[in-house]
């Protein structure tokens, strides 16, 4: 089958075998692929081995061999580990949901990961209703998530993003306020969700209230942050730091994605799509993501 594999940075079509699925997996006959900011990473220095793709959707055309997961011919939303930049893809029946008629390939490509992230997110968070909540970051597919499920929530929600146009997007999907410098954040605030790290991080951390939470979730500064003790004592004293990673749930992805899935056939959540490009234009699309082109999620089809 063909497939996009890594190469000096981007990516290059080649010849690779056809997937086999395991018991617990069904083969996907991918019609849509989204693009993650953490797979452009990835690619800088991919490992051997390593194709890229977490977020598909597509048609089951092989059901799994174990009799859990859809059948044949349904339709599915799925988050593979990898590989799924590709003709053909492994996905464990635990990481699908079925798609309803109402929801199309392109949008359900969408969902996955940056899905996945603010759902996770919101249900660490815990309740909202009533709190005061600083996002950093919020220009990219997580932030508009987290944006429209915290505003339905009840969060009153202040969001940092340098984009004006993005952050009139935010501001529609319900955000309260909008600041284009973390700086401009007028705390205290309840909680922080921080996804910039670097210099940011003790900036935003500084804005929490006493005995607030910080969820620390991204690095996309790629920066290491440095905190000091003492800082502390000058408004967020006795606060709460705490790591994030959406893999590490107790939820399994399937069960999440069906929920992703219904408040996306509802309206409920709204995919935010930068660029739908056939994917012979992935390594076009790659460049313009580094140089920050698209705002919004890439989605790639497949033919």
């Amino acid at each position: 089958m063909k497939a996009l594999v890594a190469a000096d940075g981007t990516v290059r079509f080649a010849e690779v075998e056809q997937p086999r699925p395991g018991p617990g997996e069904v083969l996907v006959k991918v019609e849509a692929f989204s693009v993650n900011r953490g797979e452009t990473f990835q690619l800088e220095a991919p490992r051997p081995g390593w194709r890229p793709g977490k977020d598909v959707a597509g048609l089951v055309v092989q059901a799994a061999a174990d009799g859990s997961g859809p059948g044949v011919c349904r339709r599915v939303v799925g988050h593979p580990p990898a590989g799924g930049w590709a003709e053909y893809v492994c996905v464990p029946t635990t990481s699908l949901a079925e798609l309803p008629d109402s929801l199309d390939a392109v949008r359900a490509a969408a969902l996955p990961l940056a899905g996945l992230t603010a759902l996770r997110l919101l249900r660490t968070a815990g309740a909202l209703a009533g709190r005061r909540v600083l996002m950093t970051g919020a220009s990219g597919g997580v932030g508009h998530y987290l944006t429209e499920l915290a505003a339905a929530a009840g969060a009153e929600l202040t969001v940092v993003t340098a984009s004006p146009e993005r952050g009139r997007r935010l501001a529609e999907l319900g955000a309260a306020e909008v600041v284009h410098d973390l700086a401009e954040a007028r705390g205290p605030y309840d909680l922080v969700l921080e996804s910039t790290g670097g210099a940011a991080l003790p900036l935003a951390l500084a804005r929490l209230a006493r005995r607030g939470t910080l969820v620390w979730f991204g690095q996309a500064s790629r920066t290491p942050a440095t905190l000091d003790f003492f800082d502390f004592f000058n408004g967020p004293e006795s606060a709460t730091l705490r790591h994030f990673h959406y893999a590490d749930s107790d939820v399994p992805d399937g069960q999440d994605l069906a929920a992703l899935v219904r408040l996306a056939a509802q309206g409920r959540l709204t995919p935010e799509l930068g660029r739908i490009a056939p994917w012979e234009e992935t390594a076009t699309v790659l460049a313009d993501l580094r140089e920050r082109r698209i705002r919004g999620k890439a989605v790639l089809t497949v033919a």
